[in-house]
């Protein structure tokens, strides 16, 4: 099967998933709230995908964090099943589900900023890539700390779901650090191979 198939398979799941979540999710706002990076990403990979396709790792990340937001959408990260399996595991306070997105957080975001940065020829040098890449991790990072507060001031005692501190004050201090952990993570573990991947598509 090529791969634009495979893509149009994944993302037709991915939608199929997403409506799927729609039906009964534990809180509509904070559903909305988590799944919004989803709905935007998805029509803008479809809308560059010709102009500048991303590459089959980068498309398996996406697909992966995609379902991770889905999930703490569905259930409010507080919530999710499998987190509390690891609380059982770990002997944690508090579901760790939360950590697992944010880590993903910088661990996919490394890899998207890495590919725009070095295949649209914004930067030459691999390390500088590799620095600007986690700088703009925690960016991303902040700012969604920044959306929190916002929400937390708008909607007050609703937005208890979207926040998920769980009682601990360190919350967003530890939210981005494990951003940070995923973003060093991505960097040392797949960067090899992420430049074949961009090395072949830059030969097409």
């Amino acid at each position: 099967m090529q791969r634009q198939q495979v893509l149009i398979a994944a993302a037709a799941l991915l939608i199929i998933i997403l409506l799927i979540s729609a039906i009964h999710p534990y809180d509509y706002p904070t559903w909305f709230m988590e799944v919004a990076p989803v709905l935007i990403a998805l029509p803008i990979m479809a809308a560059t995908y010709k102009r500048f396709p991303l590459t089959t790792l980068l498309y398996t990340l996406i697909f992966i964090h995609a379902l991770i937001l889905i999930a703490g959408g569905t259930y409010t990260y507080a919530r999710v099943p499998l987190g509390f399996w690891m609380q059982d595991v770990l002997g944690t306070v508090r579901n760790p589900y939360d950590k697992i997105g944010h880590f993903a957080q910088g661990f996919v975001p490394f890899i998207v900023a890495r590919e725009i940065l070095w295949r649209g020829g914004y930067v030459t040098s691999r390390r500088m890539t590799a620095f600007l890449s986690v700088c703009a991790v925690m960016m991303v990072s902040s700012f969604y700390e920044l959306v929190e507060w916002w929400a937390a001031l708008f909607m007050g005692q609703g937005a208890d779901e979207f926040l998920g501190t769980q009682g601990d004050q360190w919350d967003t201090q530890s939210d981005m650090f494990f951003a940070l952990i995923g973003a060093v993570t991505a960097m040392l573990v797949l960067s090899r191979l992420h430049d074949r991947q961009m090395d072949r598509l830059n030969s097409r």
